[in-house]
């Protein structure tokens, strides 16, 4: 396999522009990120933007040794490198794996250029872990369609053109090249799953099932296509159920139990908070809304509350002196009081924008300079997910949004350090948003809800002009 010649085909399938497009690759040093590299390195005359970056998380003894390989590699291959480090916070319940991936994923968003393009070396064997760690879980269609090929990511695109390939090809094609890369000893510890999956399961899947990788492949294509519609489905839903951010009890126990599942399943992740579990998504959608007129009852879950008050479903944060003790248990509960907003009260005024009748907004007397926001083929922007009215404010403390599709929700404070914006320009940062919800932080980073995804038939950029 020539995988320079069938990588470079493949780029251009994915992204239109190539090979006039920017490039970076995240390079762990081991074997699939460097023949990733390798492979386009072969065509750097074609690919004038093409650099690498590594991620240094400090947490194994031979970090610094995996960051010289790298630096080592690049010299070899004339690719610049970039190598960051960062320290990886855990909260409770995420394992260590999990919170060095929202790490190194912050930084690399962080990094990434205007419409640059990251490429991820993630392959067929990858795809075919992910989506069994998934059916394992109990995950729906979206966990079961694993990773897509390309999708929209901080100010530009996250690409995956080895999905296709083997990890046995690739490491054919580095031994062939006379390349070499480093192991991760972790990769033997089979007490993670990831590990005892690939090293014990798939070797007798494999030995069944030899194209088992493939058939599962397309298993996810086929569940990502189904998603798309489900999808498509709940946002006509939650736009003829909305009131504000709220959704209207009386539309959503209008709809069959399926489709207000997905409808609500949608609003919540839609809004930037994490889905409950089947439990308590199906008292959500059963109890809390048939409960009689004069309740307020509220489910909770993780740091996250839904009530319903007159008639309307709410979502927000628990505020700290919130009373929810006993509140996740198996019936929807009177709410006690709990803040429907944020941590730090009630949210300060803020300047109205009507994007489709002003492509501008002067921030003078919220923020400093202005926002512009533009239609752009390849904007990481999803316009018809936009409120038509939105509010521009600074922030107060205790936002919140979901930066990377699929990943979990951050605090704008901790986006802010691991981004090293300098503490001076923080507090003028103009924060979009849709009632208490934030959309967009200036130009940096995009809500989950309103980021293009492949299927985006208008997509825009936002800039702001300091």
């Amino acid at each position: 396999m020539q995988l320079d010649v069938w990588l470079s085909a493949r780029l251009s399938r994915l992204l239109p522009d190539f090979p006039d497009v920017s490039l970076c690759v995240a390079l762990s040093g081991g074997l699939d990120s460097s023949a990733l590299l390798a492979a386009l390195a072969r065509r750097r005359r074609r690919l004038p933007r093409l650099r690498a970056i590594h991620i240094d998380h400090g947490l194994h003894p031979n970090s610094r040794l995996w960051s010289a390989h790298c630096r080592s590699l690049c010299r070899q291959l004339k690719v610049p490198l970039q190598v960051l480090a960062t320290k990886v916070a855990r909260v409770r319940g995420e394992s260590l794996e999990a919170a060095a991936r929202t790490a190194r994923y912050a930084l690399l968003e962080a990094d990434l250029a205007p419409g640059e393009v990251l490429l991820t070396a993630h392959h067929q064997d990858d795809q075919l872990e992910t989506v069994l760690l998934q059916l394992f879980r109990g995950s729906g269609l979206a966990g079961i369609s694993a990773m897509p090929e390309i999708t929209a990511f901080g100010h530009g695109f996250l690409a995956r053109p080895l999905l296709s390939c083997t990890r046995s090809q690739l490491q054919e094609w580095m031994k062939t090249a006379g390349l070499t890369w480093v192991e991760d000893d972790t990769n033997a510890d089979e007490s993670l799953d990831r590990n005892y999956l690939r090293r014990r399961v798939l070797p007798l899947l494999r030995a069944r099932w030899p194209g088992v990788a493939s058939s599962v492949a397309r298993s996810a294509r086929h569940a990502a296509q189904a998603q798309r519609l489900l999808d498509e489905v709940a946002r006509r839903d939650v736009e003829r159920a909305a009131d504000g951010d709220c959704l209207t009890s009386g539309v959503l126990r209008g709809l069959k139990p399926e489709r207000r599942r997905n409808a609500v399943r949608f609003w919540i992740a839609r809004c930037g908070f994490p889905v409950p579990d089947t439990r308590r998504l199906d008292e959500i959608c059963g109890p809390l809304l048939e409960a009689r007129l004069d309740a307020n009852p509220r489910v909770v879950w993780a740091d996250v509350i839904v009530r319903r008050e007159r008639g309307r479903l709410s979502i927000a944060r628990v505020g700290p002196g919130s009373n929810t003790r006993g509140e996740a248990g198996s019936s929807a509960r009177a709410a006690a009081g709990a803040s429907t907003r944020g941590a730090s009260g009630a949210s300060p005024p803020g300047l109205t924008w009507s994007w489709a009748e002003e492509a501008s907004c002067e921030l003078a007397g919220v923020a400093s300079g202005q926002l512009e926001l533009r239609q752009d083929p390849r904007g990481p922007l999803d316009l018809d997910a936009l409120p038509s009215e939105l509010t521009v404010r600074t922030r107060v403390g205790g936002e919140r949004l979901r930066p990377r599709r699929g990943g979990p929700t951050r605090a704008l404070k901790s986006l802010l350090q691991e981004a090293h914006v300098p503490p001076g320009e923080r507090s003028r940062l103009p924060l979009v948003c849709s009632g208490e919800r934030v959309l967009a932080v200036a130009d940096l980073w995009l809500d989950e809800s309103i980021q293009a995804g492949p299927g985006a038939r208008r997509r825009g950029r936002l800039r702001w002009r300091r």
